[in-house]
């Protein structure tokens, strides 16, 4: 790592939340009123009988819903304006109701609302409609939480495998859309996450990260957008989305689905352990399970290398527009530090994370 005592660049961090109406809510705190009568209304639940907890703020607000003390459901509030048209929301449950039916990857069922539509809303506290989806109830624990993930990513990456075969194979119904993941939506200033150049760093450190990004993208300058190469991805498929019980893996939140390089979701699935010295065992047991389904070029893993430096640097642009309890605080700690460790490695070898 590049360590220097130079002045910083300036930063437009601004430390507020997106959903500034939960700023003063932690994790495990009792929904607000306002969202217990909304939930209650448009699933038809007894209020007197249920309970909601705050999972987690990020991109949004999660809850998860108890009903006469058992786990029933998980509702997500939707941060506004994030998917912009409710189509993007209603198309993102009718692609997960297709891999829940139609392959072997478990992945929650979306649950309707009482006039059997996917998206629900009612009413906040900011006089605006908020709109909300639901999902059934999954057993296990957050694959993040365990101490070894290493042995788990040749699973990652076999699944993901399966989930861009389904992807290739899947005729999108009318009327569905989704965001796209071009690389000027991942960097730069039209980040849909936020411009990491407002990260606050040391001007030399600014400067090393600067060039790593600009090798990566001249490195990807030959991907192109082919059957093979592009189409609907999780984007967000790491451990943290990911739920483990016994020895089966089930995905949660496609919030971030959208159109991309199937590449992207191999350099999703490292997302802030780029840095680790687990780092390349990581990588190499993802593509060794994603290659048992579906195989993978040298060109391919050179691209794959370059879009994992892309997707640091879309984080660590990602942590200028979010609250810190939004990660565990070790990775919220060894975010920026960490992205300039693997800037260095990058300009030194661009393939150090697939070659090993």
């Amino acid at each position: 790592m590049v360590i220097s005592t130079d002045q910083e660049i300036p930063s437009a961090l601004s430390g507020v939340s997106p959903l500034t109406v939960f700023d003063s809510l932690q994790r495990g705190a009792a929904a607000p009123a306002w969202i217990m009568h909304g939930i209650c209304a448009r699933w038809q639940l007894a209020e007197m009988n249920v309970d909601a907890v705050l999972i987690a703020v990020s991109e949004n607000a999660t809850f998860r819903v108890s009903v006469n003390g058992l786990p029933r459901m998980v509702v997500r509030l939707h941060r506004p304006g994030y998917v912009g048209d409710l189509a993007n929301a209603r198309s993102e449950l009718t692609w997960v109701e297709a891999i829940s039916t139609s392959t072997p990857l478990r992945t929650p069922p979306p649950v309707r609302g009482v006039d059997g539509d996917f998206v629900q809303s009612f009413p906040g506290p900011d006089s605006r409609n908020w709109s909300a989806v639901a999902f059934e109830f999954v057993s296990g624990r957050i694959l993040e939480e365990h101490t070894n993930l290493v042995p788990h990513f040749a699973q990652i990456g076999r699944l993901t495998a399966v989930l861009h075969q389904q992807a290739r194979s899947w005729k999108l119904p009318p009327g569905f859309q989704r965001f796209d993941w071009n690389l000027t939506d991942m960097v730069g200033p039209t980040a849909r996450w936020g411009n990491w150049e407002n990260w606050p760093l040391k001007r030399a450190e600014h400067a090393l990260v600067k060039r790593a990004e600009e090798q990566a993208l001249s490195d990807l300058s030959g991907l192109t957008k082919s059957v093979r190469s592009w189409g609907l991805i999780h984007s967000d498929l790491r451990p943290s989305n990911l739920m483990l019980e016994g020895n089966e893996l089930t995905v949660i939140d496609f919030d971030d689905a959208g159109f991309s390089w199937f590449l992207y979701d191999f350099a999703s699935a490292l997302t802030f352990y780029e840095h680790t010295p687990e780092a390349p065992e990581m990588a190499a047991n993802w593509i060794e399970g994603y290659s048992s389904l579906v195989p993978l070029t040298i060109q391919d893993r050179k691209h794959a290398a370059a879009l994992s430096v892309i997707r640091r640097l879309t984080m660590l642009g990602w942590a200028t527009t979010h609250r810190e309890d939004a990660l565990p605080k070790n990775l919220w700690t060894e975010n920026a530090p960490g992205t300039v460790e693997i800037a260095s490695r990058y300009l030194a070898n661009s393939s150090w994370l697939v070659d090993g």
